[in-house]
């Protein structure tokens, strides 16, 4: 009992001796650090657009009718001069004849008027009869003259209503929905026209931009005038509607002539070639403007922190400590910012493990196990 209670006693006697040990600092965290370069890289911008045909005609009747004949399919391609639809031509064909009859009723009418003034001249010089009754006979060839001419008018006026019965195409082109079917009747004045002609083998792609995106767009290129900038400006892109990029490229080569008062926007203007007719007008998509930057700033999206509408990366100092830096941003570039200012070229900054960082918290950097875009590893 007694070695017990001396076991007992050198145990707390021992534990007495031990001072508690002081919690050690945590260890600097070792994160992936680059050095910021300068590099060429290009951004886009992209603005909804809309396709429209070279030439878009509406295709409406010019006298009215029963709708005879339909000569083409919805979608079908006609050359400039074919045959579209055919009006019933009875009451323009009994009109012309009605005409040219009384043409001839005039042209007779001259005639008798023609014997008239033969038969009286010379009994007026042999002072057989009156001069005024000379005259009034060649009063009344006269307007048997002007009656002959208004008849010619009537026929010509009747061959071509008649002419109007068959509606041809006036271009080169694809046809669209008919609105307007066989039987129905039509009139010049119909709200709905018969149907639209289109000719796509070149396409008008119309875009707009804001206000403050024009003024970006004339100091961005080149060119002391607007017509100097679209000879400089690149060729642009057409995005379909299932973002797959149109195979040809087209040229912006209008600018219209004033801001829409109620969008605040000015619109532009890209030709495209369509040789095979894959756009038709209707089409919607998106425009790609591209901008080639010199000697920008380029760095990772992945390298940053956005907070609210603000960029912020994580710059480290000679002392390796780190600073939340905000950075104005340009441009996108695949996986990368183009950098305005904020940061310059030298600068260093944490690549990727920021998630929990500190601002002033001392780190060790390590150099990136990839390379990315435009930067220096440390």
């Amino acid at each position: 009992m007694k070695s017990f209670i001396l076991a007992i006693l050198a145990i707390s006697l021992y534990s007495c001796s031990q001072k508690p040990q002081a919690p050690g600092a945590p260890p600097a965290p070792s994160l992936p650090v680059a050095t910021i370069a300068t590099g060429t890289d290009t951004t886009y911008q992209e603005y909804p657009a809309s396709v429209e045909g070279t030439i878009n005609v509406e295709v409406r009747p010019q006298v009215s009718g029963t709708l005879d004949k339909v000569f083409v399919d919805e979608g079908a391609f006609v050359s400039a001069g074919q045959p579209l639809f055919k009006i019933n031509e009875q009451p323009y064909r009994a009109a012309l004849n009605n005409a040219i009859a009384n043409q001839h009723a005039t042209e007779s009418a001259a005639a008798n008027a023609q014997l008239e003034v033969d038969k009286l001249t010379p009994l007026v010089q042999n002072k057989v009869v009156s001069d005024y009754q000379l005259k009034t006979a060649k009063a009344a060839y006269d307007v048997a003259k002007a009656n002959i001419e208004q008849a010619k008018a009537n026929v010509s006026t009747a061959q071509i209503n008649l002419g109007y019965t068959l509606i041809k195409a006036p271009v080169s082109g694809y046809i669209g929905r008919l609105l307007k079917k066989q039987g129905s009747l039509v009139t010049p004045s119909d709200p709905q026209e018969l149907t639209q002609l289109s000719d796509v083998h070149d396409v008008h792609v119309y875009f707009s931009l804001s206000e403050k995106d024009f003024v970006a767009f004339k100091e961005q290129y080149p060119g002391e005038t607007l017509k100097d900038k679209l000879k400089q400006l690149p060729t642009v892109s057409l995005l379909l509607a299932d973002n797959s990029a149109y195979a040809k490229q087209g040229k912006v080569d209008m600018i219209d002539g004033q801001f829409d008062k109620t969008t605040g926007a000015i619109t532009l203007r890209a030709s495209f070639p369509n040789p095979q007719g894959l756009l038709r007008s209707g089409n919607t998509g998106k425009i790609r403007l591209s901008l080639q930057h010199k000697d920008a700033l380029i760095v990772p999206q992945s390298a940053t922190v956005s907070l609210q509408d603000k960029v912020f990366v994580f710059a480290v100092a000679d002392s390796n400590k780190v600073k939340k830096q905000l950075i104005t941003i340009i441009g996108t570039s695949g996986p990368n910012y183009l950098v305005k200012n904020g940061i310059k070229a030298g600068d260093r900054i944490v690549l990727s493990g920021f998630d929990n960082l500190q601002e002033g918290t001392v780190i060790v950097p390590e150099k990136p196990a990839d390379k990315p875009a435009a930067i220096a590893k440390n």
